[in-house]
This record gives structure tokens, sequence and C-alpha cells, in this order.
């Protein structure tokens, strides 16, 4: 059963953080290597989400000219001369998937993510991608206000140095009580 705006009725429901992007921008060398270890991890987990028919969001920095346009966003990326043309080949948006472009930090700020998992009926959100301290945390904070239940695997988030991953996992666990455990150890289940 479909709810409104296309999107199935799903408890859980997959976001893909700020994996679409061709990293042009000053650590942006960094943040690929993070992107680049996690990207078949999300793969994988991306898989198995649709075997369960979790469906998955991407949610995404927009880069450069605010056009809206996810179809140039992934272009650009994956143009050949992009730094993350790689990690765009592996983990880009499919037909099925819905993409959201983001102008801040969260996933839910000046976008309609909020009112799309009300109408899915989510309830359990599993967030993934970049960068674990930025992006990955605004977002977690916005969806543990919203009454999230939070799994946040830890091989499936990334940051620019290992030491920003750690605090954030550390805080991910402490203060929102996220399960952060690996992404093959998750029960994948639509409801």
């Amino acid at each position: 059963m479909k709810a409104p705006f296309g999107m199935p009725r799903a408890r859980t429901v997959l976001l893909v953080l700020d994996m679409i992007s061709d990293f042009d921008f000053p650590d942006g060398k960094a943040v690929v290597r993070a992107a680049r270890r996690i990207a078949p991890r999300i793969a994988a987990l991306k898989a198995r989400a649709a075997k369960a028919r979790i469906p998955t969001i991407y949610v995404n920095d927009n880069l450069g000219r605010w056009r809206s346009d996810i179809r140039a966003l992934v272009s650009r990326s994956s143009h050949e001369d992009a730094l993350g043309r790689d990690v765009v080949q592996q983990i880009a948006p499919g037909e099925e998937d819905f993409v959201l472009l983001k102008p801040r930090h969260s996933g839910f700020y000046a976008t309609p993510l909020a009112a799309l998992l009300e109408t899915a009926g989510a309830k359990r959100l599993i967030l993934t991608g970049l960068s674990t301290h930025q992006c990955v945390l605004f977002t977690a904070n916005d969806a543990y206000l919203r009454e999230f239940e939070l799994l946040i695997p830890r091989d499936c988030v990334g940051a620019p140095n290992a030491r920003e991953s750690r605090l954030a996992l550390q805080y991910f666990t402490s203060v929102l009580g996220a399960d952060v455990r690996p992404s093959t150890h998750l029960h994948l289940s639509r409801r």
C-alpha cells in the first residue's frame, strides 16, 4: 500500500546522507576517503533493505547553483574528472528511491523529509552517510526530537578523521540512545 507522494507504508526507512558529491571542496580528499570506506557497506545495507521492502531516501547537499535537480547532481558527481566518481557509481539512487536536496546540515531543515516520513508511518530511521560529526549528527538530533528510533550503523557513517566519528558515535549512544552496531548485525524488517 502506498502512502501519499508514492512513499510505501513502512515503519523503518533508510536514509543515505550526502553520499552524492564530486567532493570538490577544501577537505574533499579526506571526506572522499571516508566515503570510499563506507560506500560498499551502505550499498550492501541498501540491498538488504530493498529485500525487506524498506524504502530508501537520499538526503543530499545541493552542490553549486540551487536547481533541485538530482539527475544533474548525479551526473556532475559521476563525471570522469569527479573525485567521488567511484563512490557515486556504487551508491547512486535508483528509480525506486526518493531524493531530497537540503540547504543545511540537517536532513529535516527546509526539506519535506518530516512530511514524507509521516505519510509512510515511519517510526525507525537507519541513518548512513557523511559526515558523522556534522550532517549525520544534525539529522540524528532532529530525528530524536521527532521521537524516531535511531539506528546508526557505525560501519556506514564516516568523517574526515576517525576521532570525529568516534565522538559522534559516543554522542549517538549516550545522548540519543541510538543503536550503533555494525550494519551486518541489524535485523531489517519493514514493520
